[in-house]
């Protein structure tokens, strides 16, 4: 891959992204160009972006308010950086007090979501959530992330006001281990239109495990949070979702986003030739399910963007049924 390949060029800026900060220039009060020039402000969270106020990963406690500033602050930069960049979203997760209930968490994420909404909304930037449970961030692998349900998903796009909710990044596979529809919870998501970024990864249940330990996995003899031992990732294709059907949907739905692969699969990993040969089984298993746009790239097609207000399908966009092509390498 030369270095003015577009790929390339996506990985030059991540790392920009991940290693400079933002510092405004005199008369340039908005840091527009600075973020052009430094691309953001963004440091690496170690897995901490987080606009909720969780205790540290692995260590079950009262809420750390100083983290909690440090990571809002974080969040606002990328945002700011987003906005630099015309990028229309910035994802996040929202991490909850896990030494108390849910609902405990609710009601002061009531009060400390809308500004960060707010912020970002008056940049022209949709914050979104993604409906992974992160169970590592809860000692016994429970849900830490207040957006892992439609319900969840529901009560973060009422924050903020009308235009100004969180979205929400879905990804399937975390869906089927928790036992919720993947199907029906993007049908509703798609008629709320709160969907604005799709994740493309399996999971591989082991129902034998999943009798034995229940739902959220083993508990004596867990080695983490994370450990739950009877689910593993996959890339497409190699788990049980069906996304010849979940593309379908989003076709239907005019959907015009990213499709994008996460790849966590531990039988497709571990060297950087396994990495690739996994992620080519993906493209492969997905490529038959998505159309090319007027420049050549590949997409869903159709229809606005979720937040514009319409999300009706439009008939004339919508390519034909999808057939399954299960990849035999």
């Amino acid at each position: 891959m030369g270095r003015h390949h577009p790929a390339q060029r996506q990985l030059d800026l991540a790392h920009r992204l991940l290693h400079h900060r933002l510092t405004p220039r005199r008369g340039d009060p908005s840091g527009r160009r600075a973020a052009r020039r430094s691309a953001a402000g963004l440091l690496p969270a170690a897995g901490r972006n987080r606009a909720g106020a969780p205790p540290a990963p692995g260590r079950p406690g009262p809420p750390d308010r100083a983290e909690r500033d440090r990571v809002h602050r974080h969040l606002r930069a990328r945002v700011d950086a987003a906005r630099a960049l015309d990028v229309p979203y910035v994802n996040t997760f929202v991490g909850r007090d896990v030494t108390r209930p849910v609902a405990g968490s609710v009601e002061p994420a009531e009060r400390i979501l809308p500004p960060l909404l707010d912020y970002a909304a008056e940049r022209g930037v949709r914050l979104l959530a993604e409906n992974c449970p992160m169970e590592g961030w809860h000692p016994d692998g429970y849900p830490g992330n207040l957006a892992d349900s439609p319900e969840l998903g529901d009560w973060m796009a009422g924050l903020g006001g009308e235009g100004r909710g969180s979205l929400l990044t879905y990804d399937p596979s975390h869906l089927v281990w928790l036992g919720i529809d993947p199907v029906a919870a993007l049908d509703h998501a798609l008629d709320r239109g709160m969907v604005a970024h799709v994740q493309a990864k399996d999971v591989e249940i082991d129902e034998a495990a999943r009798t034995r330990y229940g739902v959220f996995g083993r508990t004596v003899g867990r080695g983490s949070p994370t450990d739950g031992g009877r689910w593993r990732y996959r890339v497409p294709g190699r788990g049980s979702i069906d996304f010849n059907r979940l593309v379908d949907r989003l076709h239907e739905a005019g959907y015009d986003g990213a499709v994008a692969v996460e790849h966590e699969d531990p039988v497709w990993g571990g060297t950087l030739d396994r990495t690739k040969t996994g992620l080519r089984i993906a493209a492969d298993h997905l490529r038959p399910f998505v159309a090319r746009n007027s420049r050549g790239r590949r997409t869903t097609e159709g229809g606005r963007r979720p937040g514009d207000g319409d999300t009706t399908a439009r008939p004339d966009a919508r390519p034909p049924r999808c057939q399954p092509n299960w990849p035999t390498s």
